[in-house]
C-alpha cells in the first residue's frame, strides 16, 4: 500500500501536469502593459482593469496573478444568473469551501478543514468570535465576493488558516443606470430587486438598492420576510480628496425556524428517514435578525503614486427569538422518545472599526516597488439573554412522533433562569507589507502584523477576561516565467484567543495557525482563460481540549495538537469559446488530528458553472451550476471500547441547477431557473449530531429590466 506522502505527491504531480499541459496547448498571447482584471469565477469576461485591484490579501493593489495565494471571485453575473441571493449560495459555488447549513437561520463556513471566521466588507475586516452567520446576508448589495483561501493574518489579525471572505459593495456610477427584477418561485417565493445609480454632477454620484423577499418553504411551517435597503454616496471634496459613505440595513424575520434539527438515528441504531419537509419548529417560534451598517472612507492622494485612506465602520446586529429545540433518540416503531426544549434568546452586538493606512510605490536599485503600512482598531460589544420555562410544564414537553406532528405545541412562558453574556472585545493592530521587485520576473512579498486582543466580561456566569498579543509574519514570492505563466509560494500565520483555563486556572495561550502554499497561475487563450493550481498545508496548534474527570461547572483544559490539513485546488475560469463561459474547479483535502472533523468534511469537491450563448438565436443563453462532494459521516455513539457503534452516513451526491435566459429586447429579459434538477435527497450537514434535508427540486422565474 502506498504511503500518504506518495499519494500526496502523485496527486500533486497529476494536477501540475494538467495545468502545464493545458498551457502548452494554448495559443500564444501578446504582452499587455496594463494591469489585469481580477478574474471572476464567472461572467466577467476578463477584460483588463486599470483601477480595481485585489485588496483582500495585501493592500498593495496587486492583481490576482501577482498575489501568492489562491483567490476566487464570484461575480455579479453568476449571482444574477443562478439566483445566488445570499452568501450561503455564493460560497456553495466557491472552490474549496464547505457550507455547513446546520439550521435554517444559522450557518458555518469551512475551508481547508477550518472554520471561516474572517469576513470583510470592501477590504475592511469585521472581526468574528465564531464562524457562524445568523439570519442571512443577502447579496443584492454586492458587486462581487472575493475569497482568499488560506491564512490571511496580515489583513485580518485573529482568525483561522481557512479563508477570508471579502464582500465588495456596489459603487455609485457616473452614468445613470437602473435595473429592476421581479421573480416568483416554488413555495410562493416572491422577490423584488431595484437598483438605481446616478451622478449628481461630474464629481458626485449616488446609488440606491432596495430588495424585498417573502417566501414559504419546503420545510413545514417555515416562512421568511426579508427587506434590504442600501444607500451609497461617492464624491470629490477637492481635486485630491474623495469621500464615500455607505449605509446598509438588512432585516430578516423568520417564523417557525429550525433551532437544532432532526434526530438522525433510532434507538436500535438504524438511521432515521424523514420526509424532506419535516421540521422540529413549533408553530409559535420565531427568529428575527436585523443588521445596520455604516461605512465611511476618506481618501487623500499624497502624490502621483501614494494615497492615504482612513476608514470607519459602525456595525450593529440585533436578534430576538423564541425557539423550540427537540432532542433525544426516537423509537423506530412509535417515533416516541423525544423531548421539546423552549427558550427565548435575545442578542445584540455593536462594532466600531477604524483603519488608517497609506500605500504607494518607491524606486530602488532600478526597480519600482510597492509599500503599504497602517494601524487599525476594532471595539466589539455584545450582550445576549436566555430565558426558559421551568414552571408551566410547557418548557420541556414530551414530543409526539415527528412523522405526524403538525407543530402545534402549547406556548411556553419564557421567564425563568435569566442568564446571558456581557462582553467587550478590543483588537488593536499595526501592519506593514511590501512587494520588492528583485528582478524583472521575480518579486518578493513580505509583511508583518502585530495584533493585541483583549476581552472583558462574563458569559453565562463564566469569566471571559483574557489578553493576547501576537506578531504575525507573511512572506511570499512570485516568479513570472512569461507574461502568461507564473509560479508562487507563500507562508503566513494567524492566531485565535482562547478563554479556557488550564489545571492551574491559568488562561490557555492562543491557538496558533500556520499556512503554506505553492502554486502556478496561467492566462491562456488570448487572456480569456485563467488557470490556477495550489497545493497547501495548514495547521493549528494549542487547541483547548477538556481534561477528563473535570469538576462539573468548572471544566479545565489542556492545549492539544490541532488539525493538520493538506491538499490541492485546481480552477479554470473564463471564456472557453466565443459562446461558452465557465468556471471549473476541483479540490482535494486530507485532514489529520481530528477524526470527527475528518469524517464530516468532504475530501473531494467538484464545482462547475457554465453558460452557453446560442449562436443561432440572438439573446438566448443556457446555463448549468453543478456541485458534487464525496461521502461524509459522523460517529454518533461509541461502545465501551471507544469503537463506533452508531454512525450517520451521507453518500456522495451532486446538485445540478439549470438556467435559461432570453433577452426579449435590449432592455427586457426573462430568466428561468431549476434548482436541484434531479431531486437529490441529502443532508445539508453533519457538522452537528442532528441534521436536516436540503431543498428538493424547485423553480423560479424572473423578469429583468435595465435602462
Amino acid at each position: 500500500m502506498s504511503s500518504p506522502q506518495v499519494l500526496r505527491l502523485s496527486k500533486l504531480s497529476f494536477a501540475t501536469s494538467l495545468i502545464l499541459s493545458g498551457y502548452a496547448f494554448a495559443d500564444e498571447v501578446k504582452a499587455k502593459d496594463e494591469p489585469l482584471e481580477k478574474i471572476a469565477v464567472y461572467g466577467q469576461h476578463h477584460k483588463n482593469y486599470i483601477t480595481e485591484e485585489a485588496q483582500s490579501a495585501t493592500k498593495l493593489g496587486l492583481t490576482i496573478k501577482e498575489t501568492p495565494q489562491s483567490i476566487s471571485v464570484v461575480s455579479r453575473a453568476l449571482m444574477d444568473d443562478f439566483s445566488l441571493d445570499d452568501i450561503n449560495s455564493v460560497l456553495e459555488s466557491t472552490p474549496g469551501v464547505t457550507v455547513e447549513q446546520i439550521e435554517t437561520d444559522r450557518t458555518y463556513f469551512k475551508a481547508r478543514g477550518f472554520e471561516i471566521t474572517n469576513f470583510q466588507v470592501d477590504g475592511l475586516g469585521i472581526p468574528q468570535s465564531s464562524g457562524s452567520i445568523q439570519g442571512s446576508l443577502d447579496t443584492s448589495i454586492y458587486d462581487r465576493v472575493e475569497i482568499v483561501r488560506g491564512a490571511n493574518g496580515l489583513m485580518t489579525g485573529a482568525g483561522n488558516p481557512s479563508a477570508t471572505v471579502n464582500m465588495v459593495l456596489k459603487k455609485p456610477t457616473y452614468t445613470t443606470q437602473a435595473n429592476a427584477s421581479a421573480s416568483y418561485g416554488s413555495w410562493n417565493k416572491k422577490r423584488l430587486d431595484l437598483d438605481v445609480s446616478t451622478p449628481i454632477n461630474d464629481e458626485h454620484a449616488v446609488r440606491a438598492v432596495f430588495t424585498k423577499q417573502k417566501a414559504d418553504s419546503y420545510l413545514d411551517r417555515y416562512e421568511t420576510d426579508k427587506t434590504i435597503v442600501y444607500l451609497a454616496y461617492e464624491g470629490k471634496l477637492t481635486d485630491s480628496t474623495s469621500l464615500s459613505v455607505n449605509y446598509v440595513n438588512q432585516q430578516k424575520d423568520a417564523d417557525s425556524p429550525l433551532w437544532g434539527a432532526l434526530p438522525l438515528y433510532y434507538t436500535d441504531g438504524t438511521p432515521t428517514d424523514y420526509d424532506e419537509s419535516t421540521s422540529t419548529a413549533a408553530d409559535w417560534s420565531y427568529w428575527d435578525n436585523s443588521a445596520e451598517q455604516v461605512y465611511v472612507t476618506l481618501e487623500q492622494n499624497l502624490s502621483a503614486t501614494w494615497v492615504a485612506r482612513a476608514r470607519y465602520a459602525h456595525v450593529k446586529n440585533d436578534q430576538k427569538s423564541e425557539l423550540f429545540f427537540v432532542y433525544g433518540t426516537p423509537n423506530k416503531e412509535t417515533g416516541l422518545g423525544l423531548t421539546g426544549y423552549a427558550s427565548r434568546y435575545d442578542y445584540s452586538d455593536k462594532h466600531d472599526l477604524f483603519d488608517l493606512y497609506a500605500s504607494g510605490k518607491f524606486d530602488l536599485f532600478g526597480q519600482e516597488h510597492d509599500l503599504s503600512f497602517g494601524v487599525s482598531q476594532a471595539k466589539m460589544d455584545y450582550k445576549d439573554l436566555s430565558l426558559y420555562d421551568y414552571t408551566t410544564g410547557n418548557g420541556f414537553p414530551a414530543m409526539p412522533s415527528l412523522k405526524t406532528w403538525d407543530g402545534v405545541m402549547p406556548e411556553a412562558t419564557l421567564a425563568d433562569s435569566e442568564n446571558g453574556s456581557d462582553i467587550t472585545n478590543e483588537q488593536k493592530s499595526a501592519y506593514i507589507s511590501t512587494r520588492l521587485k528583485l528582478s524583472e520576473p521575480l518579486s518578493l512579498l513580505a509583511g508583518v502584523r502585530y495584533t493585541d486582543w483583549e476581552t472583558k466580561g462574563t458569559a453565562y456566569s463564566v469569566s471571559q477576561t483574557r489578553s493576547d498579543s501576537e506578531l504575525i509574519p507573511y512572506i511570499g514570492t512570485v516568479y513570472d516565467f512569461s507574461d502568461t505563466l507564473s509560479a508562487y509560494a507563500s507562508y503566513t500565520e494567524t492566531f485565535v484567543p482562547q478563554k479556557e483555563l488550564d489545571i492551574n486556572a491559568n488562561q490557555l495561550p492562543a491557538i496558533t495557525g500556520k499556512s503554506s502554499e505553492i502554486g502556478v497561475k496561467a492566462q491562456l487563450l488570448d487572456d480569456q482563460l485563467f488557470v490556477t493550481f495550489a497545493y497547501f498545508d495548514a495547521k493549528q496548534d494549542g487547541l483547548a481540549v477538556a481534561l477528563p474527570n473535570s469538576v462539573p461547572g468548572d471544566t479545565r483544559y489542556y492545549a492539544a495538537d490541532g488539525i493538520n490539513s493538506n491538499g490541492f485546488e485546481v480552477e479554470l475560469s473564463g471564456k472557453f469559446t466565443d459562446d461558452l463561459s465557465a468556471s471549473i474547479s476541483f479540490s482535494n483535502l486530507s485532514i489529520d488530528g481530528d477524526d470527527l472533523v475528518k469524517d464530516y468534511t468532504p475530501e473531494n469537491q467538484l464545482k462547475v458553472a457554465a453558460t452557453y450563448q446560442v449562436p443561432l438565436v440572438d439573446g438566448l443563453s443556457f446555463g448549468a451550476n453543478y456541485r458534487w462532494q464525496d461521502s461524509t459521516s459522523r460517529v454518533q455513539v461509541k461502545d465501551a471500547n471507544g469503537m463506533a457503534a452508531v454512525t450517520t452516513n451521507q453518500d456522495a451526491y451532486g446538485l445540478l441547477d439549470l438556467m435559461a435566459t432570453y433577452e426579449i429586447t435590449d432592455n427586457i429579459g426573462v430568466t428561468f431557473n431549476i434548482n436541484n434538477t434531479t431531486g437529490e435527497k441529502y443532508l445539508n450537514s453533519l457538522y452537528w449530531a442532528q441534521g436536516y434535508y436540503g431543498a428538493p427540486r424547485n423553480y423560479g422565474l424572473s423578469v429583468n429590466w435595465q435602462l
